[in-house]
């Protein structure tokens, strides 16, 4: 398993099957990257001014379904599995 550093959290994809309207099934290399995850992993806080915050004063914890940009992820392959690097600051909100 990977530990992330400083304000970067790890990130499963969460992704199901695409269908177009007319049932056409898309295959991967059609798909756009999911925005949606969950968290497996995450680094120790964010850093603001001379204070490190904790993910969970930022309301943030292992398991939790999120929602980041389009854009933001580096994506990875841990343990054989792809995965998603996010910074915090990418980060949109926990899906509840």
């Amino acid at each position: 398993m990977l530990q992330p550093l400083g304000d970067k959290v790890l990130v499963r994809p969460i992704s199901g099957q695409e269908v177009t309207k007319s049932g056409i099934v898309l295959p991967d290399t059609a798909k756009e990257k999911p925005q949606e995850g969950e968290v497996v992993a995450l680094g120790h806080g964010k850093v603001i001014g001379d204070k490190v915050v904790s993910f969970a004063e930022m309301g943030l914890s292992v398991g939790n379904k999120v929602v980041f940009g389009k854009y933001s992820p580096n994506e990875i392959e841990v343990d054989g599995e792809e995965m998603f690097i996010i910074s915090a600051d990418d980060i949109y909100g926990v899906i509840k």
